[in-house]
């Protein structure tokens, strides 16, 4: 019987930090499509970021990452992007994933919003080509992408919260407590991140 094909989920991000929501949504997805792996793969230089605001240094985000994931098993954290360097593509990280895993069958999570942004990215054509789109959405609020693009549709509860809004309560002194895991919150306070939002 011939061995069945590995499905591994990218669910790409800055990660600055990772908060509950970015858990729910990979756990969320990897149910639904029965993915051997979903990875968190960090952004080294979030192209799409670069000029918005200061980012924390890559190696914290990875930190912040992995502290995040620790206690799920099946969410993975990857720092592809960050050991390649420069600007984070995620056509790249697909080539990289099919040559270490040939035959895999490659998700890429992304929101409504980002879905929406699908025309932006740079080398799209070889994002949809080489893997199949996976629109989270709340409320049934998916949108459409282009026509001729492989995707599929997984509902994520509805949790509000951002990585901006963890900055700002950090930097004004409120709670982050429930909002991000135990180790990423402790992660955040030993390391006096988002103190300073500006």
């Amino acid at each position: 019987m011939p061995a069945s094909t590995l499905r591994i989920g990218v669910f790409g991000g800055t990660f600055d930090p990772p908060h509950i929501g970015h858990l729910v949504v990979a756990a969320e997805c990897r149910g639904a499509l029965g993915l051997d792996h979903m990875l968190l793969v960090v952004a080294g230089e979030p192209w799409q970021k670069v000029g918005e605001r200061a980012i924390s240094p890559a190696p914290v985000r990875l930190e912040l990452a992995a502290t995040a994931v620790e206690p799920y098993p099946g969410l993975e954290v990857s720092d592809l992007e960050v050991r390649r360097g420069g600007f984070s593509y995620t056509a790249d990280t697909l080539d990289e994933l099919a040559r270490r895993h040939p035959g895999a069958e490659l998700f890429v999570v992304l929101g409504a919003d980002a879905a929406r942004g699908l025309p932006t990215w740079e080398r799209v054509d070889e994002v949809t080509a080489h893997a199949t789109l996976v629109v989270c959405a709340r409320d049934g609020g998916f949108g459409e992408l282009p026509d001729g693009v492989d995707w599929e549709r997984v509902t994520v509860p509805r949790i509000d919260v951002s990585s901006t809004e963890i900055r700002r309560r950090v930097a004004a002194g409120r709670s982050i407590e429930v909002l991000v895991p135990p180790g990423t919150a402790l992660s955040i306070r030993d390391r006096g991140l988002y103190r300073d939002t500006r």
